[in-house]
């Protein structure tokens, strides 16, 4: 993929997973993420936000460092958890962040546990974060980056008022 100083470990896992083009949303996009700026990407389903997202995690996040969470990803529910997170290892395979996903079916005293050990990347439902970072204490001040994936779907459900409580 040909953009413009990309992490050499990324860019080997976007080649191996056959990611060679890039579409013109990451085209248009991956710079303005990567410099650190504010940024709302709107664009149709199917056109890569989720994988134009991660891949800007992973090229802001380098590689692991301390034991809090420095990138925070919410998405609507468990499907889009999964499927994110396994995404996203496909891409960190040469960058071995820490990442874990948290949704409201899961085991919140484990999603707790997994977190204290030290994640680079959680990936969650908000719902299920709000619980986790309210109920444990988790230091939010380390929080470098932080993404709400299909922000429509949960501005239906009402999450609103959970996003900005996180975002803050």
């Amino acid at each position: 993929m040909q953009l413009k100083k990309i992490n050499p470990n990324l860019q080997k896992a976007l080649i191996e997973n056959d990611l060679i083009e890039s579409n013109e949303l990451q085209q248009e996009t991956f710079s303005t993420i990567k410099s650190g700026v504010d940024a709302v990407i709107q664009a149709p389903y199917g056109s890569g936000k989720t994988t134009t997202i991660l891949m800007n995690v992973i090229q802001k996040m380098e590689k692991p460092v301390g034991e809090s969470t420095r990138a925070l990803i919410l998405v609507q529910d468990k499907e889009k958890v999964l499927e994110a997170v396994e995404t996203f290892k496909k891409l960190n395979r040469y960058n071995n962040l820490r990442v874990f996903g948290a949704h409201e079916k899961g085991d919140i005293d484990y999603d707790k546990n997994q977190i204290s050990l030290g994640m680079d990347v959680l990936i969650g439902t908000p719902i299920r974060i709000n619980e986790m970072f309210s109920s444990a204490g988790f230091n939010m001040t380390t929080i470098k980056m932080f993404v709400v994936d299909d922000v429509e779907e949960m501005l239906r459900k009402r999450e609103d008022s959970i996003i900005q409580r996180l975002s803050m």
